[in-house]
């Protein structure tokens, strides 16, 4: 669906029921900065776009057709279509989801994110309104859930995660995944009913995370500025340069580097663009050698540089425990996000799956 702005005021009227929901001061924000831009001729001629994908917030595309004529060799359709499409100014916009608070601080996620900009990593922030903020529009490709499995694509994206790991990031570098838990499986049972809290074993959950601490406890591989959420939708590609950007910092801290590269892995198995997108697919985790793979191009410091081998298996091995963690987090943000987000996601089936794993995975390590 596109929402063209620039119309009539009965056609605006009539229409309103199935445009985008852009907060009207978004739109004053949005009108202003494009007034400043030469190359639009109406500021208030702009399409919004719903973007598909997101979980947690609304994401738009905000276009405006700039003043370049739009031309084409020979009348070439598809040329024309490119020479148009060179000449809009895009920005993005995202507003905030209900419910956030509950799981990270939004003044502390913006300034992360003005530090990622800083640290030449974008996109770059380019405005803020109550409920959202404006940003800049990246003009590369969001990799696909198939995408990840691609051995040159997956070497890509381990290289620019070693890159994330070592920015220098302000704020103590202590790790937050125990705290983030305990906090979240706190929230989690007081939106849950007896019967939620039973049907999830969140009872049980306590003495799991605490069990989970002590038994990971110095075992780190590395403390980092890590993601947290490194899922395909976080990750674009510029296909002409093959130069990757990870975009939306909400959960991203100081961690164990194993943990983040844990959830990366599990993350293989969604496709959030399927028709079922709550749906896991465990098949599709990567298997060992793929797993070396990204461990080794993680672990080398150049092209021709092979990491030294009990490195790498002494991080592959501690990835495989670190899935626990990742299985609990997003098991407990799914019990969560059932009770105050209205996007059209099962999340309540997203969190048995991720904690039908958790137990798996746990009988499986005790038991190899």
């Amino acid at each position: 669906m596109v929402a063209i702005e620039n119309q009539s005021q009965g056609q605006r009227a009539a229409e309103a029921a199935a445009q985008p929901r852009i907060p009207r001061e978004a739109r004053r924000l949005l009108h202003e900065m494009a007034a400043s831009w030469a190359d639009v001729a109406d500021c208030r001629a702009l399409q919004v776009i719903p973007l598909k994908g997101a979980m947690t917030n609304e994401v738009y595309q905000v276009r405006w057709l700039n003043g370049a004529p739009a031309t084409a060799d020979g009348g070439e359709v598809e040329a024309e279509a490119a020479a148009r499409e060179r000449g809009v100014r895009k920005v993005l916009v995202r507003i905030y989801g209900d419910g956030v608070e509950l799981f990270f601080d939004r003044e502390d996620e913006v300034r992360t994110f003005e530090c990622m900009s800083r640290h030449g990593q974008r996109p770059r922030l380019l405005g803020r309104f109550t409920n959202g903020r404006v940003e800049e529009f990246i003009h590369a490709r969001t990799l696909s859930a198939a995408d990840l499995r691609d051995p040159e694509i997956s070497a890509l994206v381990a290289s620019k995660l070693r890159e994330f790991h070592n920015l220098d990031m302000p704020g103590p570098k202590s790790v937050l995944i125990w705290d983030r838990l305990k906090n979240w499986l706190k929230t989690a049972r007081n939106l849950c009913s007896s019967d939620e809290s039973k049907k999830f074993r969140l009872g049980s959950l306590e003495n799991e995370i605490a069990a989970l601490e002590k038994e990971f406890s110095g075992d780190y591989h590395g403390i980092g500025f890590c993601h947290n959420d490194l899922q395909y939708g976080n990750i674009m590609i510029d296909e002409d340069t093959n130069m990757l950007t990870i975009i939306d910092y909400e959960y991203a801290s100081f961690n164990p580097v194993a943990y983040d590269i844990a959830n990366h892995f599990c993350e293989m198995a969604a496709d959030y663009h399927s028709e079922k997108p709550h749906r896991l697919d465990y098949s599709k985790y990567p298997d060992t050698d793929e797993q070396k793979r990204f461990v080794k191009t993680y672990l080398s410091n150049s092209v021709s540089e092979e990491p030294d081998a009990e490195e790498v298996e002494n991080l592959l091995q501690s990835i495989e425990k670190y899935t626990l963690a990742s299985h609990l987090v997003w098991g407990l943000w799914g019990i969560i996000s059932d009770h105050v987000n209205d996007i059209d996601f099962d999340y309540k089936e997203y969190a048995r799956q991720r904690f039908e794993q958790y137990w798996q995975k746990k009988q499986a390590l005790l038991t190899s």
